[in-house]
């Protein structure tokens, strides 16, 4: 049966800009959406402009402020959809002489770390909805690494294995839990690098009709084609991505 995307409560991680700012965009006019970001600025704007969105600063990086803001939602009452967006990426190398150490854990806490506190907190505001989805938005990179952003990449590929782990822990409850894996997204992330991006929005759409119609691993646009290519031929999809 399809999930029907109407007068839910709906939290997004990352909802100011990107991929996020399109979901919510989409989201908002039929549903409650919830957006937890960093900045203040950008939370107001999207209040003004969005209807139905309620905004909570929280800065991913601090799991202080994130366990407070956690606090905050579980007071608020069912959530029917989590959908853990947020995430960072750095491009050095390890190799680099400009390489800091201190975006590992930045980037590793944000894409990662977050999710599973997210998840933890929020479950039984998703078991008591009945029905319930949660939704991590994956990489094509989570599944065949490049060259550069390492620590951006195992942290996709840490998702993929979380994902996986808390269907079989999730079996026997209301909550169902998915996973979108994106191409190149042409967002202020992305900027200077590949082309043949997809824009957020034909992002977000692919991202929602996976969604609704129940998708356990939801591969949108060349993720196909990779996913094709590394069936036939690992080695081959590896050399494909190594300098993506």
């Amino acid at each position: 049966m399809q999930f029907q995307l109407k007068d839910k409560r709906i939290l997004v991680t990352g909802g100011t800009s990107g991929v996020g700012r399109a979901l919510v965009e989409m989201l908002c006019h039929e549903n409650q959406v919830i957006v937890l970001g960093r900045s203040k600025e950008k939370l107001q704007k999207l209040a003004q402009a969005a209807p139905n969105v309620t905004t909570i600063r929280a800065d991913l990086t601090d799991l202080q402020a994130l366990r407070a803001a956690i606090k905050h939602l579980q007071t608020l009452g069912p959530i029917d959809v989590l959908i853990n967006n947020a995430a960072i990426q750095h491009t050095p190398l390890f190799t680099d002489p400009g390489f800091n150490p201190a975006s590992i854990a930045e980037e590793v806490t944000t894409n990662f770390t977050s999710v599973c506190y997210l998840i933890h907190g929020l479950l039984p505001c998703l078991e008591a909805a009945g029905d319930a989805r949660i939704l991590n938005i994956n990489s094509a990179l989570g599944l065949v690494p490049k060259k550069s952003s390492a620590v951006y990449c195992a942290t996709k590929g840490a998702l993929n294995i979380l994902t996986q782990s808390l269907r079989y822990q999730l079996e026997d409850t209301g909550v169902e839990i998915q996973q979108a894996f994106l191409p190149l997204v042409d967002t202020a992330m992305t900027t200077g690098r590949g082309s043949g991006k997809i824009s957020p929005l034909e992002a977000a759409q692919g991202i929602l009709k996976g969604l609704e119609r129940g998708t356990p691993d939801n591969f949108i646009g060349k993720v196909k084609l990779l996913m094709f290519i590394r069936r036939l031929s690992p080695a081959l999809a590896a050399r494909i991505l190594k300098g993506a």
